[in-house]
């Protein structure tokens, strides 16, 4: 099925009730290489079988034009927003589609991830396996030469990132993670509220397995693998990033700042350790820009503090 912002074509309606429990939402954004591989992944899950949501923040680079001639059919969604959203704003909108549409499990990725054919079945199973009412699972990322995926390992509380313990483990209780292949409930999701769209770019995860895991248990599942292919293999380094889009980063400190106040004295004392830290390192570590980047960082912080968003309902 294809959406397009003030129109729609309809290809076909999956109506019967033996439909998969599972819908994938898959953000996208000029990167339709990637996306292919991460579409074809979907579709040779085992065991169990997803259908799935494209959701196209108006790429320029062929994107739409592969997805309609390659694959809609039954149960693959296909919406153009006619703008970029941000990955924060298409997530948003994809998770709504998700719970409108009755899914009972809503299975969330970038463009650039790349489910093992088992990785739904392993949450899946888990999730069933757990005699509680849990809120998220989260599979394991690894980059394309086989090592933990450094941006996606998820944190067990404000301060900690998981170790190798709970890598060991069946499941690993956990409170925030990336959305590299998240599966939530629509019911937790209905009770929480959406993904914060207005955040744009980045914490828009952190703020939303925070949220859930704030009312429900929630588990990283080892068994449950997937590739984040990114470009490089690094988390995101302000002191050393030199692009001309420097001015982008004022969305992670605002929010930043709104996703962790909410955890009050502790929240607090995690930005001020993390932000004191990153000044430190532009001062340094920047080879340019070094009081550009300090102002981009201040400000962003001083935005945080008053910026209340809507956490739209479904």
């Amino acid at each position: 099925m294809f959406y397009s912002e003030g129109e729609s074509i309809l290809c076909s309606e999956d109506k019967v009730t033996n439909r998969p429990e599972t819908c994938a939402v898959v953000v996208t954004y000029n990167r339709k290489d990637k996306l292919k591989k991460c579409i074809d992944g979907l579709l040779a899950q085992k065991f169990v079988s997803t259908d799935i949501i494209i959701i196209n923040n108006a790429s320029t680079d062929g994107t739409e034009e592969m997805v309609l001639s390659e694959y809609v059919s039954e149960g693959f969604y296909y919406i153009n927003t006619g703008a970029n959203l941000g990955g924060a704003g298409g997530f948003e909108r994809g998770v709504k589609e998700a719970v409108l549409k009755d899914y009972k499990y809503i299975w969330l990725m970038d463009d650039d991830t790349w489910p093992s054919d088992t990785a739904l079945f392993e949450l899946l199973k888990t999730g069933k396996a757990l005699k509680e009412n849990w809120g998220f699972l989260s599979s394991v990322a690894y980059w394309t030469d086989g090592s933990i995926c450094r941006m996606n390992i998820q944190k067990s509380n404000i301060f900690r990132h998981i170790g190798k313990r709970e890598y060991s483990m069946e499941y690993a209780p956990i409170k925030m993670c990336s959305f590299v292949s998240l599966l939530v409930k629509s019911d937790v999701v209905k009770d929480v509220g959406l993904p914060i769209g207005d955040y744009f770019i980045w914490t828009d995860d952190y703020e939303f397995t925070g949220r859930i895991s704030q009312k429900y248990s929630c588990y990283m599942v080892p068994s449950s693998h997937v590739i984040h292919a990114m470009n490089r293999h690094t988390r995101v380094n302000f002191a050393t990033d030199d692009s001309d889009r420097i001015e982008r980063y004022q969305y992670i400190y605002r929010n930043d700042v709104h996703c962790y106040k909410q955890y009050g004295l502790m929240g607090v004392g995690y930005i001020v350790l993390k932000d004191g830290y990153t000044i430190l390192n532009i001062l340094l570590n920047s080879q340019s820009n070094k009081m550009k980047k300090i102002k981009v960082l201040w400000n962003g912080v001083m935005e945080g503090i008053t910026y209340n968003p809507e956490i739209k309902r479904v």
